[in-house]
C-alpha cells in the first residue's frame, strides 16, 4: 500500500490497548496474584529500607546512601509499571492514551538508566573502600555523594528524553493494538507507518554507550577490587573484603541479566522465544529486582539487620 493511501492519525488522537501477557490472557487473575504480592512486597520493603537510612545517623554513609538512591528508584520503577498492569489483569482497562503511553514509556527508560548508573557509583564506592581504604572518606564526602547522584539523574534524562521526540517524528495510521502490559519505546514505534530504523539505532546506541559502558565500568571495579582482596594476606580478611560486595554482586546480576536478556530478546528473538515468555520475563522484571533488593541487604548488611532488630524490639517487649 502507498504511503499517501493510509489513513494517518494525529497522536494526540491516538488510544491504545495494552493487552497484557498475549496468549496468557485466560490467566491474567491467577498471575496478578503473585505480581501484587511481590509490587507490595517491593514498596514496603524499599521504603522501609529508606527509613532506616534517613532515621539511622550510623547509616549516613557512603554505601548506604548509595542504596537509599536504588531504593528510590526501585519504587519509581515498580510504581509507573504495576498500578497499570494490574488494571488491565483485574478490571481489563487497557486503554491508554498516547500522551500516558509516552509518559510512562520515558519514566521506564529514565529510571532505568538512573538504576544502572546508581549501581556504577556503588561499584566505585566498593572499590574506593577496599583498594583505597585511607581515602574513602575524603574522597566519598557528602557533596561527592550528592554531585553524583544529581550526574545520574541529570545524565539519564539527557539520554531519554530524546525517546519522547522519537516516537513524535513517526507518522501513525490507526494501529493501536500493544501486546504487552506497559509502554516502552519499541512497543510504541512499531505501531508507526514509518521508517523506525532512527528509533532501532538510538535504542541500541543507548543500551551500548551508556548502560553497556556502565556495565564495563563495574567489572573493570570488580577486577581491581578481586586483585586488591587477592594480595590480602589473611584468608578471613579476604572473606570479610568479598563479603561487603556480595550483595551488591547479586542486586546488579539481577537487575543487568533480565534487562539484557528482555532488550536483546525483543529486538532479535523472532521467533525463537515465546512472545508470552517475552512479555511475562519483562513484567516480572519491574517487580523482583525492588522486591529482592532490601531483602538482599537487609540479609548480607549486619548494620542493617542491626537497625531492624532495635526497630522492633520496642513491639516485642510491648506484645
Amino acid at each position: 500500500m502507498a504511503p499517501s493511501s493510509y489513513n494517518y492519525t494525529s497522536p494526540q488522537d491516538m488510544w491504545y490497548v495494552l493487552i497484557g501477557i498475549p496468549g496468557l490472557e485466560d490467566v491474567h487473575s491467577w498471575i496478578s496474584i503473585p505480581i501484587c504480592f511481590m509490587y507490595i512486597v517491593a514498596i514496603v520493603g524499599n521504603l522501609f529500607l529508606i527509613f532506616l537510612i534517613v532515621t539511622e545517623q550510623r547509616l549516613h554513609e557512603p554505601m548506604y546512601l548509595f542504596l537509599s538512591m536504588l531504593a528510590l528508584a526501585d519504587v519509581l520503577l515498580a510504581t509507573s509499571t504495576v498500578p497499570k498492569m494490574l488494571a488491565i489483569f483485574w478490571f481489563h482497562s487497557m486503554n491508554i492514551s498516547f500522551g500516558s503511553c509516552v509518559s510512562q514509556m520515558f519514566f521506564i527508560h529514565f529510571i532505568f538508566v538512573a538504576e544502572s548508573a546508581i549501581l556504577l557509583a556503588m561499584a566505585f564506592d566498593r572499590y574506593v573502600a577496599i583498594c583505597h581504604p585511607l581515602r574513602y572518606t575524603a574522597v566519598l564526602t557528602s557533596s561527592v555523594i550528592g554531585k553524583i547522584g544529581i550526574a545520574a539523574v541529570v545524565r539519564s534524562f539527557i539520554i531519554c528524553f530524546p525517546f519522547i521526540f522519537l516516537v513524535h517524528r513517526l507518522i501513525y495510521c490507526g494501529r493501536n493494538i500493544i501486546p504487552h502490559s506497559y509502554c516502552e519505546h519499541m512497543g510504541i514505534a512499531r505501531l508507526a507507518c514509518d521508517n523506525i530504523n532512527i528509533n532501532i539505532i538510538y535504542g541500541l546506541t543507548v543500551a551500548l554507550l551508556s548502560t553497556g559502558l556502565d556495565i564495563m565500568l563495574i567489572t573493570m571495579s570488580y577486577t581491581m577490587i578481586l586483585c586488591t582482596v587477592f594480595q590480602i594476606p589473611s584468608w578471613t580478611a579476604r572473606i570479610k573484603a568479598l563479603s561487603t560486595c556480595g550483595s551488591h554482586i547479586c542486586v546488579i546480576l539481577m537487575f543487568y541479566a533480565p534487562a539484557f536478556f528482555s532488550f536483546f530478546a525483543h529486538r532479535f528473538g523472532g521467533k525463537t522465544i515465546p512472545h508470552h515468555i517475552h512479555i511475562l520475563a519483562a513484567n516480572l522484571y519491574v517487580v523482583v529486582p525492588p522486591m529482592l533488593n532490601p531483602i538482599i541487604y537487609g540479609v548480607k548488611t549486619k548494620q542493617i539487620q542491626d537497625r531492624v532488630i532495635l526497630f522492633f524490639s520496642p513491639i516485642s517487649i510491648c506484645c
